[in-house]
């Protein structure tokens, strides 16, 4: 039996790909504490592991995080070096105690991979969003924006990496802590399909395909097309984006379901049509189950879920990242890419992929993919081999 650490950033799409894994682990006889916060106790400790809430020594949330995610570098090596030590001290008591043989941190959970590098511990990356590499991180297409930003951040960027050497955690770089090479073992939740660039990945990287739970059967065939719009459960008060929605298909002959997020004033999006449900939040597998066509904000989880269902997608990226998983999706054929969030522009998009079956058969022939992957088995099965 191992001991084996979890670390991950509060957010579903990074969560839940893990807990399958963690099931598997369990089941086959290791031990497994996961630090989280208190929203995900319950599926982390059904799951088998052992929880640890890490909230009440996080670090505040830097102001107007909405708008700095994925596009202000220096604050986001910033918030990565300040949590990292506001838990040190916890941490190093807790890797004393529990005696870990692996630490599993998520990609962008760096303090994990920190934590590692300090205390000697094998390090394996779960990687719920496309692998990224020197090759890969072009497809993000930074804008002008985050270039300047970045390049005049650097002086922040460089004291927290002398602070970092300072304290004994091993960073050469910004880009070392960010970005793993092909020595780094690598657990990526997509298929070796769906990665772009695969061949430049070493066999560090397993490819173990999406975890997803709870798969519900498609119902009986509808009269009218679903459509279902979400953009995440992390930036998603966007009311003027699902006022425009509303517009565009409030004549279209469809049902909609918007899951518009908890933090959005529903009573502002105005009247609200008959052929529209509009919640705080849904069920997505439940809905996906039986939706026509995906506006999606691109999270990589979101696509994955989509695709294992075999949804094609309008897609609509918030960020670098998400622009990424966007283009890729659209490479492959199985979605339009919504440049802005127009209601001509989003009206057409959805008619688009409705009308041409071609989108609804890439995304199935991707699900099928996934399902071929060997997914928590295999990812477990690779944690044991990199622990020996």
């Amino acid at each position: 039996m191992s001991n084996v650490m979890f670390f991950n950033i509060p957010a579903h799409g990074h969560v839940n790909p893990t807990i399958a894994v963690v099931t598997e682990l369990v089941k086959r006889g290791h031990r497994v504490r996961y630090y989280s916060v208190e929203e995900f106790q319950g599926k982390i400790e059904n799951a088998g592991a052992e929880f640890v809430d890490i909230a009440p020594y996080m670090p505040p949330a830097p102001d107007n995080l909405d708008k700095k995610v994925g596009k202000d570098f220096a604050a986001l090596i910033e918030m990565v070096v300040d949590t990292t030590f506001a838990l040190s001290d916890i941490m190093e008591a807790e890797i004393k105690e529990f005696q870990p043989d692996c630490i599993v941190s998520d990609s962008v959970c760096f303090w994990g991979k920190l934590f590692a590098g300090k205390y000697n511990i094998h390090f394996i990356c779960s990687t719920t969003t496309m692998a990224f590499n020197q090759y890969t991180a072009r497809l993000m297409k930074q804008g002008l924006g985050e270039i300047v930003r970045m390049f005049t951040g650097m002086p922040r960027i460089q004291a927290k990496m002398k602070l970092l050497n300072e304290n004994g955690y091993p960073a050469e770089n910004f880009v070392s802590i960010i970005q793993n090479d092909n020595e780094t073992n690598t657990i990526v939740y997509t298929s070796r399909k769906f990665q772009p660039m695969v061949e430049t990945f070493s066999d560090r990287y397993v490819f173990v395909g999406p975890s997803v739970a709870n798969i519900y059967p498609r119902g009986e065939k509808k009269e009218r097309p679903q459509v279902y719009i979400s953009l995440g459960t992390v930036l998603n008060n966007n009311v003027a984006f699902y006022k425009e929605c509303i517009d565009a298909l409030k004549d279209m002959e469809c049902n909609v379901v918007i899951s518009a997020g908890r933090n959005t004033d529903i009573g502002a999006l105005g009247e609200i049509p008959d052929s529209f449900t509009v919640e705080p939040y849904v069920n997505q597998l439940e809905v996906l189950a039986d939706s026509d066509v995906f506006v999606t904000h691109c999270g990589m989880n979101s696509v994955t879920e989509s695709l294992y269902n075999g949804v094609p997608m309008v897609l609509f990226p918030q960020h670098s990242e998400e622009n990424a998983v966007a283009i890729r999706t659209e490479e492959l054929g199985a979605g339009v890419r919504l440049k802005k969030g127009k209601t001509k522009l989003i009206r057409k998009a959805v008619e688009e992929v409705l009308s041409n079956e071609k989108y609804r058969k890439v995304a199935q022939e991707i699900g099928d993919d996934f399902r071929q992957c060997g997914g928590a088995v295999m990812a477990a099965q690779f944690i044991e081999r990199v622990i020996g």
